[in-house]
């Protein structure tokens, strides 16, 4: 049975969790560790770091906080953020992430998703896509939405999945922050043409728009706002989300 998976989102600029609206105005909200902590004890399925100012500096600098990180809490940690080759992305395998998210490293350089499916196996390898609206579809951005790609975002899920691509998480851009729901209409375009799990991230902030997501086909979803700002909590999701008959994990 397929379980939706519910993400702890953690934006770090080291050595802050930050969170801003549509990527930008980043507000400091703490120490990642203790938010990690908190959600893994609430009954997150996951927990996703990213490095959000890595590829601006050329490298990743979450490797001392995914080890403590995976020595306490046992749960599945994904790491993303300026991670740019097979070596860099076995540095954080090794750190005891077991999954990592590509962006702009893969846009630049398609290769390096097959390389890294072939050296880690697919289910190591998940392709982040933030996606901005572009007229009647979106464009692929990169550097966590600053640079333009001038690629449909569509078009190259599709691609990176015929890559080596284990799965796919989608970052509305337009969404983020905002508290309106999710992007279901960019969720709906992705589903219709891979054939892996596909996550949604930005602009959830009820359980409704959690169970929208679910309805349309979002294998999990990533929270950051709803729960850092106490809309509600993971256990209290989870429960909202059984009783509507939405497959959850306890």
């Amino acid at each position: 049975m397929t379980h939706l998976r519910i993400v702890a989102r953690l934006d770090v600029k080291a050595p802050n969790l930050v969170k801003g609206v549509r990527l930008e105005g980043l507000r400091v909200l703490g120490p990642p560790a203790e938010f990690a902590t908190r959600y893994y004890a609430d009954g997150a399925d996951e927990i996703h770091y990213q490095d959000i100012v890595a590829s601006l500096y050329g490298r990743n600098g979450l490797r001392d906080l995914v080890e403590a990180t995976a020595m306490s809490l046992f749960v599945p940690l994904t790491v993303g953020g300026g991670l740019r080759s097979v070596e860099d992305i076995r540095v954080m395998l090794r750190a005891g992430a077991d999954r990592v998210s590509l962006n702009t490293a893969a846009i630049a350089r398609p290769d390096l998703i097959e390389e890294s499916a072939h050296v880690f196996g697919v289910q190591c390898v998940c392709i982040a896509v933030e996606a901005v609206r572009a007229g009647t579809g979106w464009e692929a951005m990169t550097d966590c939405g600053r640079e333009h790609t001038h690629r449909d975002a569509v078009d190259w899920a599709e691609e990176a999945v015929a890559r080596g691509a284990g799965e796919i998480l989608l970052t509305a851009i337009d969404r983020d922050g905002t508290r309106k729901g999710m992007d279901l209409a960019l969720l709906e375009a992705v589903r219709d043409r891979v054939d892996v799990p596909v996550l949604l991230h930005g602009g959830a902030w009820t359980a409704a728009h959690v169970r929208e997501a679910a309805a349309a086909g979002a294998s999990g979803v990533h929270l950051a706002s709803m729960l850092h700002h106490g809309a509600t909590t993971i256990a209290e999701l989870k429960r909202d989300l059984a009783e509507a008959g939405v497959e959850v994990r306890p």
